[in-house]
């Protein structure tokens, strides 16, 4: 339901701040510029879940190969007592609890190709013990939001972009953009234990979580002592290490457990075609919105309001021309990237802005992108306080990113 408002609302703002510009400024460009943007966006969400299908496939494939393999049972009961308790109504042993392990991982690895197959599958697979098929259930509002969260230790596309237009240090928003993300999983998991009465101060609870803090933290102690250059080799090396480590893992527990391997990936490869063809019209309908959101011009008056309020009350406002890609972020992945491109290359790419636009495009999700694209999957109508629960993350995520800013770059 509350989807459905915002969809409306993009619509509705952008036709009003048109017709403003229309009759005010006279300008004859927005609302061509508007129409051309549904098309262009409606041919985006086309290519994007076509081009989908085949990361999919290979994932969901290689993830079948896993879950046939015993992989399931196993990370099961590594993190059992720390998931049972967030995701309580996640029976015992359930493939739905390795899959949100994996898509985790991948999303705290920077790797979205990967992630994002991997939560589709957990999305389904939450969906089969779901009682109300129209309605979110707990479970797939906790992990809804704890995606949206965004929690990154190795931002790797990001400094790659920042590689390609010539920073000379691009690197140098790693530790920033980690104290960022933290800023928007934690806001995001209290909100959500809090909506749905879960026991933070839960003793295990509180182990796993101060666990993870300290291991985070050793990461950023080691990857500060190394120099730009290295913490980009090593990064890398890591990320390649793990991913195929993993892959490795299961096709050895396949082999030890006898499962026909190429004939369970094949399996779970088709399901992961099914499931790319299924999102398109859920795609598709908030790519447009989007894109006629963001042709009408609403995005630079947000930013001229913002900087004046600041101002008014006397704060730094150094950092609102990157606002932007912290706003855009929510909605389109694509959108943030092509925003910080765009004001890297306007204000230079190692800039305070220039970072701190690289910052809030690896603070958080693209959380309704997200919400069209896991609930769509599942064909979920009633979305509850995901949405809400994502936003909040963001936000905490931009707060955390202007605070890393300023630390880091000011």
């Amino acid at each position: 339901m509350v989807l459905n408002y915002i969809w409306v609302a993009f619509f509705l703002i952008a036709f009003v701040v048109a017709l403003v510009k229309l009759v005010v400024f006279q300008d004859m460009e927005v609302f061509p510029g508007m129409l051309q943007s549904t098309f262009d966006m409606a041919k985006t969400g086309l290519e994007i879940s076509i081009g989908l299908a085949g990361v999919m496939s290979l994932w969901l494939g290689l993830m079948k190969i896993g879950e046939r393999g015993g992989m399931v049972p196993i990370l099961s009961r590594l993190v059992g007592p720390f998931f049972s308790r967030l995701f309580p109504s996640i029976p015992k042993n359930h493939p739905a609890t390795g899959s949100i392990i994996m898509n985790f991982s991948a999303n705290i690895l920077g790797l979205d190709n990967a992630a994002t197959p991997l939560g589709l599958k957990a999305m389904n697979e939450l969906q089969e013990i779901n009682p109300d098929k129209d309605t979110a259930s707990d479970a797939q509002i906790m992990f809804l939001v704890l995606n949206a969260s965004g929690l990154t230790i190795i931002p790797i596309s990001i400094m790659a972009d920042r590689a390609m237009l010539g920073s000379v240090n691009p690197t140098s928003i790693f530790i920033p953009t980690l104290i960022a993300t933290f800023f928007s999983t934690f806001i995001g998991l209290l909100y959500i234990c809090f909506r749905q009465r879960i026991r933070l101060f839960d003793p295990v609870l509180m182990a796993w979580i101060l666990g993870m803090i300290t291991c985070v933290g050793l990461i950023i102690w080691y990857f500060a002592g190394l120099s730009q250059e290295q913490v980009q080799i090593q990064s890398s090396l890591f990320t390649g290490l793990i991913i195929f480590t993993i892959i490795v893992s299961f096709i050895t527990l396949g082999l030890r457990n006898k499962v026909p391997i190429f004939e369970a990936f094949v399996d779970g490869a088709k399901e992961g075609f099914a499931i790319s063809i299924r999102i398109i019209p859920f795609l598709v309908g908030l790519l447009v919105a989007i894109g006629v959101f963001r042709a009408s011009g609403t995005l630079d008056y947000i930013e001229d309001g913002v900087a004046f309020a600041l101002i008014s009350l006397g704060i730094n406002a150094d950092f609102v021309p990157a606002l932007p890609v912290g706003l855009l972020k929510p909605m389109s992945g694509q959108g943030a990237r092509s925003m910080m491109i765009e004001i890297s290359k306007a204000y230079g790419v190692d800039s305070f802005v220039g970072n701190v636009a690289a910052i809030f495009r690896g603070c958080a999700e693209t959380t309704l992108y997200l919400v069209a694209l896991y609930f769509g999957s599942v064909q979920v109508r009633n979305t509850r306080y995901a949405v809400t629960g994502g936003l909040i993350a963001d936000a905490a995520g931009v707060a955390g990113g202007i605070f890393a800013g300023y630390l880091f770059f000011g």
